[in-house]
């Protein structure tokens, strides 16, 4: 269940927002950006909506239109949960805005660019960088094949995920996601496109191959030169 904070303000996935922090932290976020619909990018989300409500607090949710129009119709519907896009009527706590990919837009004070990367789904990865020059670029679930995508960014650290171990890399490749060896393939393109790796977070691993995901994802880093760490509920970066 993914969700990233960057600065306390920017929310990215909202697979554990409410799960992870306390009330005062969420009525803090300005903005949240999907990548995709997936349940576990987007379970908190009416939860979020409840407690914004009840604080007074709004919010607004960006992502591609294939996202929005899923949200629209499986949560936003006040079947399953609260419709907060009409709640309050004069000021509603949750709205929607559609984000185009490649196209880079300011939120927040930040330069967010939507990306798109290979899922099962449609799906973008955001470059995210910060008014004095620092970035970060999270894929969200993604396969191999990210040459494109590595055309249109150049972070200080990516966040990329790694579902599975190498005993399962083929059913990753086909599922979109990465196992060790696909994300050292994809980092190796990232080298020659772009003339260096960035510290890497792996993100998104299946509980019980994180073990043999670490082995595996250590012998990567060893080869390619590069640091890769495996990332932790409740872990902070400082970029």
């Amino acid at each position: 269940m993914v969700s990233l904070l960057i600065d306390g303000v920017l929310a990215i996935d909202a697979g554990s927002i409410t799960s992870s922090l306390s009330l005062e932290e969420q009525k803090k976020i300005k903005a949240l950006l999907l990548t995709h619909q997936h349940y576990d990018h987007v379970r908190d989300i009416p939860a979020l909506g409840m407690s914004l409500f009840l604080g007074g607090a709004a919010i607004r949710v960006y992502s591609i239109p294939p996202a929005l129009d899923a949200l629209a119709r499986h949560f936003f519907n006040s079947e399953i949960y609260t419709d907060f896009r009409r709640k309050p009527e004069d000021k509603p706590t949750l709205s929607l805005a559609a984000l185009e990919p490649n196209k880079a837009v300011t939120i927040e004070g930040y330069t967010v660019l939507a990306v798109p990367v290979k899922h099962g789904v449609p799906t973008v990865g955001y470059q995210v960088t910060a008014a004095d020059g620092k970035s970060v670029f999270y894929t969200g679930d993604t396969g191999p094949g990210l040459a494109e995508c590595w055309h249109r960014v150049s972070p200080q650290l990516l966040i990329i995920e790694v579902t599975s171990s190498d005993r399962y890399a083929g059913w990753a490749g086909e599922s979109g996601h990465l196992a060790p060896s696909l994300l050292k393939q994809e980092l190796v393109s990232f080298e020659k496109l772009n003339g260096y790796i960035p510290p890497v977070v792996a993100i998104h691993m299946s509980p019980n191959l994180e073990e043999e995901i670490a082995v595996e994802l250590a012998a990567v880093a060893e080869a390619l030169d590069c640091s890769i760490t495996l990332a932790k509920e409740g872990m902070e970066i400082n970029i």
